[in-house]
């Protein structure tokens, strides 16, 4: 076990060192800083300073500037932003590894008390993991400029009554990179769920599910595209309670090195009488039967000018 994290904090280092060599400042020969941040859809800043030692292979993911706690349910506990920082880091080196603690050895990591990733325990975190992660590990991934933003949310989606409750996360696009189109329809980064079989969905639950497939051109122009987000269109044959909980559907995944931007998701109620209701990203609704929910997630970000 010692000799499996001991590999793994190696591997980390010089994966470090050489970024550090790679996008060093002038003022700094030895090391290199970047600023990069991104906002959430009610407008919270996540703002990292990420610190690199090209010498030791050292980083420091520096979270100050973050935004306060929120009112809402995304507020992120830290061991969530660990587990951003851990999976990206791991993920940037080129060697066969296994996940573990020794990724984070050269690392050190700092939240400020009271922001939206190090709440109070009074506040309510069930969209930490499944929201704030996710973009957590774009704002990481972009200092780095290792890819564009992917699509930076879970679309969670929940439906019941008192007899039962159903409960699932629709996939995106996934960010472009220096060498890769991004891929369509796909959970990214911090999730790896999978989708319930139409036919089991509409075996066990009072539902039809109308339209499930690729969102065509959500994804970001570039040298490489981002990849395309999802449509879903689940019409309900009797009274529920329909909740979602998502993001990007005000701000579009970034694209990088001139790539254009994914497209915003966005979720709809379609009535009976054929109105379109636009439900906004997080929202809990009583819902009819014969009406239609309608999920558009967003595309990935592309890589590069597309001229």
């Amino acid at each position: 076990m010692n000799y499996v994290q001991k590999n793994a904090e190696e591997a980390v280092r010089e994966m470090l060192k050489s970024v550090g060599r790679k996008i060093s400042s002038e003022s700094n020969e030895n090391g290199a800083t970047i600023e990069e941040e991104d906002y959430m859809d009610d407008g919270s800043v996540i703002h990292l300073k990420l610190s690199i030692d090209s010498n030791k292979g050292e980083a420091v993911f520096d979270f100050g500037g973050t935004s306060a706690e929120v009112y809402g349910n995304w507020n992120a506990p830290e061991a969530v932003t660990a587990a951003a920082v851990i999976y990206c880091v791991r993920s940037l080196v080129n060697v066969d590894i296994p996940l573990n603690q020794g990724c984070l050895a050269p690392v050190k990591i700092l939240i400020p008390e009271g922001s939206f990733l190090s709440p109070s325990d009074s506040a309510a975190v069930v969209g930490g993991n499944v929201l704030t992660s996710q973009r957590i590990t774009d704002v990481i991934f972009t200092a780095f400029q290792a890819c564009a933003c992917s699509q930076g949310c879970m679309n969670n989606l929940t439906f019941g009554d008192n007899t039962f409750g159903y409960y699932e996360t629709i996939g995106g696009g996934s960010g472009a990179g220096p060498s890769w189109d991004g891929t369509s329809g796909v959970q990214c980064h911090m999730t790896n769920t999978r989708m319930t079989d139409p036919e089991i969905f509409e075996q066990r639950y009072p539902v039809i599910l109308h339209k499930f497939g690729l969102r065509e051109n959500s994804g970001g122009d570039g040298v490489h595209r981002g990849g395309d987000g999802l449509l879903r269109e689940i019409e309900f044959r009797s009274p529920v309670v329909v909740s979602i909980l998502s993001e990007r559907r005000v701000h579009a995944p970034r694209g990088l090195k001139g790539g254009k931007n994914g497209a915003r998701g966005a979720n709809y109620l379609i009535k009976k009488d054929k109105r379109k209701i636009y439900l906004g990203g997080k929202n809990s609704v009583e819902v009819l039967p014969g009406e239609i929910l309608q999920i558009l997630t967003p595309g990935g970000g592309g890589w590069g000018s597309p001229l």
